[in-house]
């Protein structure tokens, strides 16, 4: 039997006592704060969709990431561990261990099909902490936070091995790696709506660099361009959570 820690665990536990195999759908948003959201109290940036969502469900208003950056904050959503036990502390090069169990594990053992879409930052394609030694049936993304930085990359990696974007080489602005991942999730989702499925949906948006296809509806205010580029991607988000 696996010895797995209960923090973090608990959403997983919740609905599980409520159905007996719920579909879970994880958005997890990068560098967005709670004050960005209109259903927190923001007043300039539309997040219709989101605002929604939490007017129909639930808020959070005394949660905590697990750490200040982002591999350690992922690596305790995935493993239940706080960053006191964890072994990824840090952005650094270090990577999950085999004996790190994660949730996708967990579900991939319940019977669930699993997929990470979007960013990882918790092991790179040759190493103990690469998406499918972790439990993910498919995976499609940034591996490393450093190149997450990269909207308009000129590859990305799905189910460990590149997945090539022509249309960006030779520093081309074609392809915006936030829409191929609205679509890859819509897509997971479709093709596995008949049975238990598990989607750790890890957007990029609105982490730097600042950069948006559109700047609408926000390209005529008077606000500093680094801030209409912030508030474009957080309702293109929004827009796509809708969907």
């Amino acid at each position: 039997m696996r010895k797995l820690p209960l923090l973090g665990l608990g959403l997983f536990l919740a609905l599980a006592a409520h159905a007996a195999k719920p579909n879970i759908i994880f958005i997890l948003a990068d560098d967005l704060g709670y004050g960005d959201l209109g259903c927190y109290g923001q007043k300039q940036i539309k997040t219709p969709c989101l605002d929604k969502m939490a007017a129909e469900g639930l808020r959070f208003t005394q949660a905590y990431a697990g750490s200040t950056v982002c591999a350690p904050s992922r690596g305790t959503l995935m493993t239940g561990y706080h960053t006191g036990h964890a072994w990824v502390r840090g952005n650094s090069n270090a990577h999950l261990r085999k004996q790190d169990v994660t949730v996708a594990e967990l579900l991939k053992d319940a019977g669930y099909r699993t997929s990470l879409v979007g960013k990882w930052g918790l092991g790179m394609e040759n190493t103990a902490g690469s998406p499918p030694k972790k439990g993910f049936d498919e995976s499609f993304g940034y591996l490393s936070q450093v190149h997450a930085h990269f909207y308009y990359t000129d590859h990305l990696i799905k189910n460990g091995e590149p997945f090539y974007i022509p249309e960006n080489t030779n520093g081309a602005k074609k392809v915006y790696s936030h829409d191929l991942f609205a679509k890859a999730a819509l897509d997971f989702v479709k093709e596995n709506r008949e049975r238990p499925f598990f989607l750790y949906l890890a957007f990029t948006i609105p982490h730097f660099n600042m950069e948006v296809p559109s700047t609408e509806p926000y390209t005529n205010e008077k606000w500093p361009q680094m801030e209409i580029n912030k508030a474009a991607m957080i309702t293109r988000m929004d827009r796509d959570i809708g969907r």
